[in-house]
C-alpha cells in the first residue's frame, strides 16, 4: 500500500498520524508546560486498531511473523515499556503527559514499522527484538542527556561559566512571568534547586500582585501585613491560565496607583500564627492553598522572591520537557531506527 510515495503496510501507514500529533504536544509542551489528556485518546484508539489489524495479517502469515516479529515485540512493549513509563510516573521521574505519551507509543508502536521510500527502507537499522517504542525510549534518553552537554556549550562560548551553565542560561527578569523552569539562584549564590516559576505565578496571582509591583516596591509587599484578606484564586501556575481577580483587597481602599491600600493581619489567612515571622507571606500562601505549589518550601518562596527584587537578569533551568525529547526521539526511530543498537551494530 502507498501514501504519497510511501510504501508500506495499511497498519504502519495509519501509524504514522502520530507523528504530526507528537510534533505538537512537544510545542505546547514547549509553550504551555501542559498537554490535555483528550490528546492521547484519538492515539490510543489508533493504535489499539493498527495493532488489532498488525496481528491478524501476522496470524495470517504465521509461523516465524507470528511468533517473532508480532508476538514477541509486543509482548515486550506492552510488557515491559508500559510498566516502565508507570513506574516512571509514580516515583515523580515523568509528568503525568510523559507518562501517556510513553504509553501510547507502546500501543501505536509495538513492532517495527517499515516504509519504503524509493530507493530507502526506513528505519535503516532495527534492534534484535523489534520493539520499536523501546527504541523511541531509548532515543528519548540520548537526546536528554545530550542536552546539558548542548547547553553548557552554548554558555561557554558566550563566556558564561558558572556552576549552573550545564542546566540553565540567563533570562530577563521582567520575562519570568512568560517563563517556565526553575530559579538557579538564591540570595547566597547559584542553586541547583531554586523556586519554581510556576509557584512563583501562583504566588503573584494569590495577592492580586504583579512581579512588577513587587520589584517596585519590594519592602511594602515583604510584611505580610499586606496581605489580602481575601485572597485570588492561585490558579495552577500555567503561563495560559485564566487570572480570576478581585485585586486582594480587604477593603476599598486604594492607594494612588490603585492597589489595596491598609494593613491587614496576616494571622487570618492559612492559620499563620505571626507577621514578623513569615516575611512575603509565604508561610501564609503555602497553607492557604490546595495542594503543595509543586513542592515549594515557605524558605525556598521567600529566597526566590528576594532575588528576583533586587536582580535585573536571573539564571534559569528551563527543565527541557520531556515530549521534546520523545518527538525527537520518534523521529530519529521512524529514520534511523535505535541510536544506541545502531551505532555499536
Amino acid at each position: 500500500m502507498t501514501l504519497a510515495g510511501v510504501a508500506a503496510t495499511a497498519p504502519d501507514l495509519l501509524r504514522l498520524v502520530a507523528v504530526p500529533v507528537f510534533a505538537w504536544v512537544a510545542v505546547r509542551d514547549i509553550k504551555t508546560r501542559r498537554v490535555s489528556s483528550t490528546v492521547w485518546i484519538p492515539l490510543a484508539l489508533v493504535g489499539a486498531v493498527a495493532l488489532v489489524w498488525d496481528g491478524w495479517l501476522a496470524w495470517s502469515e504465521g509461523g516465524y511473523a507470528w511468533s517473532h516479529e508480532f508476538l514477541l515485540p509486543t509482548a515486550v512493549s506492552l510488557g515491559f515499556v508500559v510498566p516502565i513509563a508507570y513506574l516512571f510516573w509514580w516515583f515523580g521521574g515523568f509528568g503525568g503527559a510523559d507518562a501517556k505519551a510513553l504509553l501510547v507509543l507502546a500501543l501505536l508502536f509495538p513492532t517495527f514499522p517499515q516504509y519504503a521510500v524509493g530507493s530507502w527502507t526506513l528505519p535503516a537499522t532495527t534492534t534484535p527484538i523489534g520493539t520499536f517504542s523501546f527504541t523511541v525510549l531509548t532515543n528519548a534518553v540520548v537526546v536528554g542527556l545530550l542536552v546539558p552537554v548542548a547547553l553548557a556549550a552554548r554558555n561557554a562560548v558566550a563566556g558564561r561559566v558558572t556552576p549552573v551553565m550545564a542546566i540553565g542560561w540567563p533570562v530577563p527578569t521582567d520575562r519570568l512571568p512568560e517563563t517556565h523552569g526553575r530559579l538557579l539562584e538564591t540570595p547566597e549564590g547559584p542553586s541547583r534547586g531554586g523556586l519554581d516559576l510556576d509557584a512563583l505565578r501562583m504566588y503573584l496571582r494569590w495577592r492580586g500582585l504583579t512581579l512588577a509591583d513587587v520589584r517596585e516596591d519590594p519592602d511594602r509587599y515583604r510584611d505580610p501585613a499586606t496581605l489580602p484578606e481575601r485572597p485570588n484564586p492561585p490558579t495552577d501556575g500555567a503561563v495560559t491560565a485564566a487570572v480570576e481577580s478581585d485585586g486582594g483587597a480587604a477593603s476599598t481602599d486604594t492607594d494612588d496607583r490603585g492597589r489595596p491600600s491598609g494593613d491587614h493581619d496576616a494571622s487570618a489567612i492559612g492559620g499563620a500564627t505571626s507577621t514578623a515571622d513569615d516575611p512575603w507571606g509565604a508561610e501564609a500562601f503555602l497553607a492557604d492553598i490546595e495542594g503543595t505549589a509543586y513542592g515549594t518550601r515557605p524558605e525556598e518562596l521567600r529566597e526566590g522572591l528576594e532575588v528576583i527584587s533586587e536582580t535585573e537578569t536571573v539564571w534559569i533551568s528551563p527543565g527541557t520537557p520531556f515530549l521534546v525529547p520523545v518527538f525527537v526521539g520518534l523521529t530519529i526511530a521512524l529514520v534511523y531506527g535505535d541510536l544506541l543498537v545502531g551505532t555499536i551494530i
